[in-house]
């Protein structure tokens, strides 16, 4: 049973987030303060400790109205400029078309946002400080659209950390997140417009959604059922790219969707924001020699996946 919270903010009684400001506790943070990353105990973002324990929160009111509306217009801009990104044989234009790829690339208005301090605040004490933007694009759905993959249940890539499900994870070994998405709101998201849902703590579970399951809206994890996740224009939601999620089904009240997905990464884990057919560190030469599919993702040149976006 998917369900929302009565409560102002979506994520747990313990993450009083405001606008005014934000409730700091100790987490056990990743930093790289010598070339590697090490730990350290530390205050940071209460948002930070519920991305940790539930595997998503919501920060409120990141951007006010005037910057949702220049995003906003923005982002129509580019869908009016750049045709739709196809970049798998396999996808057409209609099932691309409310999608726009490179953003950051595309949009100076979407690169600030997608820097937003809030932002960077709350992820980087899970991905260290020099993590980096991995994937960034606009989605723009109308009323009714859900034509897409993420209507299933299903994880962003991973689990990072497979593992047999009869065997927990240690509790004092602090679950490594390895990528974090953020939705960046340009509209509000109400449970008609069939928004995300996420299940609270299935980021640790070390499997990926059960197969049999992926349309199942009842899904739950170790007690856990899904929460909606409703937002407002501007406000953010980041969730860990290993917690089961899907899109709900839009109401008859649907008033569409629009916001800036931006992936973020630890240093260590490559860009995806071009496919690697058109960047690549490779000569032409290396590309000749290259004929088998493995030959090829071998040195690099792999075909459109996760976060290719």
């Amino acid at each position: 049973m998917v369900h929302t919270e009565s409560r102002p903010n979506l994520i747990s009684s313990r993450d009083p987030l405001s606008a005014a400001g934000e409730t700091r506790q100790t987490l056990v943070v990743l930093t790289r303060s010598s070339g590697y990353l090490t730990l350290r105990s530390g205050k940071v973002p209460s948002a930070s400790t519920a991305l940790e324990m539930d595997g998503y929160t919501v920060l409120r009111a990141v951007l006010k109205p005037p910057q949702v509306e220049s995003l906003s217009a923005d982002v129509q801009r580019v869908f009016a400029q750049y045709p739709p990104d196809v970049r798998d044989p396999d996808d057409g234009i209609a099932q691309m078309a409310p999608f726009r790829y490179e953003m950051l690339n595309r949009s100076a208005l979407v690169q600030r946002a997608v820097g937003n301090p809030r932002i960077l605040r709350t992820i980087e004490p899970l991905l260290g400080e020099d993590c980096h933007v991995i994937a960034n694009t606009a989605w723009w759905q109308p009323p009714g659209n859900n034509e897409h993959l993420g209507r299933f249940w299903h994880t962003d890539a991973g689990p990072h950390i497979p593992r047999d499900p009869g065997v927990p994870w240690d509790p004092r070994i602090p679950y490594p997140i390895f990528a974090i998405a953020a939705h960046i709101f340009l509209r509000d998201c109400p449970l008609e417009a069939g928004p995300t849902a996420v299940i609270p703590g299935s980021h640790t579970s070390g499997q990926p959604p059960p197969i049999d399951r992926l349309a199942d809206e009842s899904l739950e994890w170790e007690g856990h059922s899904a929460v909606a996740v409703v937002a407002r224009a501007g406000d953010v939601a980041l969730f860990v790219s290993d917690i089961w999620h899907s899109r709900l089904p839009p109401g008859e009240d649907d008033p569409g969707r629009m916001f800036i997905q931006c992936h973020y990464g630890r240093r260590d884990i490559a860009q995806r924001i071009r496919p690697t057919t058109s960047v690549n560190h490779l000569t032409e030469d290396a590309l000749a020699r290259a004929r088998t599919p493995r030959q090829q993702t071998l040195i690099g040149h792999h075909p459109p996946s996760f976060y290719d976006g």
